[in-house]
């Protein structure tokens, strides 16, 4: 039976792939409808990101992530959430597309060692339970990198919101000292250098403004480089490359990595610059709303570490109770 499926597979294999070889397939309509708008804007194609992947990848896997993609994108699945993902790791959309189909072809593997195994131990066992058990780790091998993406992305996005709530706290000061918006971001970014940032996070998050403040002009430890404020300062500099504001260069990014604050605080500078609107104080409760939330979090996450020791201490107290009173109960029950 198992080689009538695989012999079906590899027919059924060529036959897909001759008739996408004669039968191109035609743009859904969600593709159309993007060239449409893309048309009616006079934009000539999708957006560009603000933040180019860090990735180096090989050749290979660049162009079978390319021919991925456009598959992808003639279908509509836009995958946003994991493009966001990516986008916050500095990773490339086709490399990914293309090493979760590499590993999960690798998974394929499992069945000739399999086989061979069963074959050199000389067991009699047919080989539908190697083909089934090499289908399983295909499939966890092509779920892998989701998995590992969506944990490393949770991680990277909490630590850029804390970035971002010392960054508030910078745009509002240099809001404050009479500057205009884009001098006060360009100010805020420069403020938080590699060597400043961490000291103004701990001064935000330890006394507000002012401790921020004092924790920029030196005081305080200093520590390495914050790559979310590299993230932000890339941004705000290609946005004069790409012919935008910085606060829309700020919402953009926000989009690309899916980051809420990032895209209200653009919000709220449009407002300074189009309608002269104070924003300072609401840009300054908005970092402390993210400090306390943050705290919260934490404070979350040490609750339940300690309901887990709980429970662990419960089991092992359990088992140490069993393992007293088992030998009376078999003695009681005659055993």
């Amino acid at each position: 039976m198992i080689e009538t499926v695989l012999a079906g597979a590899v027919l059924g294999l060529g036959i897909f792939l001759l008739v996408r070889a004669l039968f191109p397939p035609r743009p859904g309509l969600i593709a159309r409808l993007a060239a449409l708008d893309q048309a009616r804007d006079g934009t000539s194609g999708p957006r560009a990101p603000l933040i180019a992947p860090e990735e180096d990848v090989s050749e290979f896997r660049r162009m079978l992530g390319v021919r991925l993609a456009r598959f992808y994108a003639a279908r509509g699945w836009e995958a946003r959430s994991v493009k966001a993902d990516l986008a916050l790791l500095g990773k490339s959309f086709e490399g990914f597309l293309a090493t979760k189909l590499l590993l999960g072809v690798s998974g394929l593997l499992a069945f000739p060692i399999l086989v061979g195994w069963l074959a050199l131990m000389g067991w009699g066992v047919s080989l539908q339970v190697p083909f089934w058990s090499a289908l399983a780790v295909c499939v966890i091998f092509f779920l892998l990198p989701d998995v590992q993406i969506r944990r490393d992305a949770a991680v990277r996005r909490r630590d850029f919101r804390h970035a971002v709530g010392a960054f508030l706290d910078l745009v509002a000061m240099n809001l404050a000292g009479g500057r205009g918006v884009p001098e006060a971001l360009m100010m805020a970014v420069a403020v938080g250098s590699p060597a400043t940032t961490h000291a103004a996070l701990n001064g935000a998050l330890h006394g507000g403004a002012s401790a921020a403040s004092a924790s920029v002009n030196g005081a305080g430890p200093m520590a390495g480089s914050n790559w979310a404020m590299e993230r932000i300062r890339e941004a705000l500099a290609n946005a004069r490359i790409v012919g935008i504001t910085p606060w829309q260069a700020l919402g953009q990014l926000g989009d690309e990595i899916n980051v809420d604050e990032l895209r209200d605080l653009s919000a709220a500078l449009g407002l300074v610059a189009d309608d002269g609107a104070k924003v300072r104080a609401s840009l300054s409760a908005r970092a402390a709303t993210l400090r306390r939330r943050e705290l919260a979090e934490v404070e979350g996450k040490a609750g339940e570490r300690s309901q887990s020791m709980l429970v662990a201490q419960l089991l092992l107290c359990a088992g140490f109770v069993i393992f007293l009173t088992f030998p009376a109960a078999m003695k009681m029950l005659g055993a």
